[in-house]
């Protein structure tokens, strides 16, 4: 329990992922039996810093690709966790925002160039649906008003805001650019909705850190990261905002209002 046998560190970079390595560094000063670290740049750079203080991570990208894993059933290492599988939610929220428009809009892509390995997928996905994405990236709160403008220049009819740790603590912030912008967006999960966001689709974020507790749990018990397959989610929501849409305009067909998986009023 929290506070009797169990004892939290945090520490977040702001933004800044250059102290990412620094950061990590502090924490294994305190020689912990856990490090918990969401996101590709936060878990390279938990890896990099202890190859064996557990490790349990929620990435937006393949573990295997990034180098934290050897496979998803057996990680063969100090790192398990949940993997997002972001890029291949890309195309199914590029399908959707399509399909709310109801028009072949130009798309654009709000991503923090300090995921590289993002940016790669994305390129990818570019080149796989033959339609160039309009990417604005954004590393910093202070990035994030010049990002949209550049979106607006480029006349993108939509855009899609990638799955980021900062753009996740700044979603009212982003959320409020876009419809002040007046630019529909897409999220990956329902916080921003929630926030006043037009629509998202992808896994429950309290799900998955419910999942993350489970795991850690489990390794204070004994149990080796090793042991633990890394999880992808199996359950995918749509959310929809209706005043968010009447708002930009936009008439919600009525096909998409029947598959979501909750309205927002």
């Amino acid at each position: 329990m929290v506070g009797r046998n169990v004892t939290i560190e945090r520490r977040w970079a702001r933004g800044n992922h250059d102290r990412l390595p620094e950061l990590a560094q502090e924490l294994l000063h305190l020689n912990p039996a856990l490090i918990i670290g969401g996101g590709n740049v936060a878990a390279l750079a938990a890896r990099r810093a202890t190859s064996t203080i557990p490790i349990v991570f929620v990435i937006a990208s393949d573990p295997v690709k990034l180098g934290l894993a050897k496979s998803f059933a057996h990680p063969g290492g100090n790192a398990t966790g949940i993997s997002m599988m972001t890029a291949t939610l890309v195309l199914k929220r590029l399908e959707l925002i399509q399909e709310l428009l109801q028009q072949n809009a130009t798309v654009g892509f709000l991503v923090n160039p300090d995921n590289q390995d993002l940016l790669q997928e994305i390129d990818d996905i570019a080149r796989s649906t033959g339609r160039p994405l309009k990417v604005a990236k954004a590393r910093n709160p202070d990035a994030l008003e010049p990002a949209f403008r550049q979106l607006v220049s480029a006349q993108v009819g939509a855009v899609l805001v990638s799955n980021d740790a900062m753009f996740f603590n700044l979603r009212a912030q982003i959320v409020a650019l876009a419809n002040r912008h007046s630019l529909p967006a897409s999220y990956e999960f329902r916080e921003f909705p929630a926030a006043g966001g037009l629509m998202s689709y992808g896994p429950s974020l309290v799900g998955t850190f419910q999942k993350i507790g489970t795991y850690a749990a489990r390794i204070l018990k004994g149990a080796r990261p090793d042991d633990l397959p890394i999880q992808q989610p199996t359950e995918f929501n749509l959310v929809l905002n209706s005043a968010t849409a009447r708002s930009l305009r936009i008439q919600i067909p009525p096909s998409l209002l029947a598959r979501a998986d909750e309205v927002i009023e």
